[in-house]
């Protein structure tokens, strides 16, 4: 996976933090989706993981069809945002992974439920 996160990584796009990253959603029959940085000047930038996610679902997948999520960032381990982390809880069920790789090989894993602990959801609205 380190392989095809490195080479996705190549496709960010971010001319104003140079904070690239890359994302891999593997659904629950196995086919996996891509998704990258997309910055612009204003801010309103487009995380990979949320693009990811976008992705599968513009291809006709929905809630609860996700085995589980890789990351890349460019430089060192890291988790999702908290916008994205709110799109990952939307989407995946509570133990799917989120497995977080770095260039060097070194891989954190957690749960939604980990990196979700105080849910908001459709039963907040």
């Amino acid at each position: 996976m380190n392989e095809k996160l490195e080479k996705l990584l190549n496709n960010a796009y971010s001319p104003y933090y140079n904070f690239k990253v890359a994302a891999i959603i593997i659904t629950n029959d196995l086919k996996e989706f891509g998704g990258v940085n997309v910055e612009n000047a204003n801010g309103t930038s487009i995380c990979a993981e949320r693009n990811a996610i976008a992705n599968a679902v513009a291809n006709g997948y929905k809630k609860g069809d996700f085995k589980e999520l890789h990351i890349m960032l460019e430089k060192g381990l890291g988790t999702p945002c908290f916008a994205c982390r709110q799109v990952i809880l939307e989407f995946m069920e509570q133990d799917a992974k989120i497995i977080c790789h770095d260039k060097l090989g070194n891989i954190k894993e957690y749960t939604v439920k980990q990196l979700c602990p105080y849910p908001f959801s459709e039963e907040n609205l």
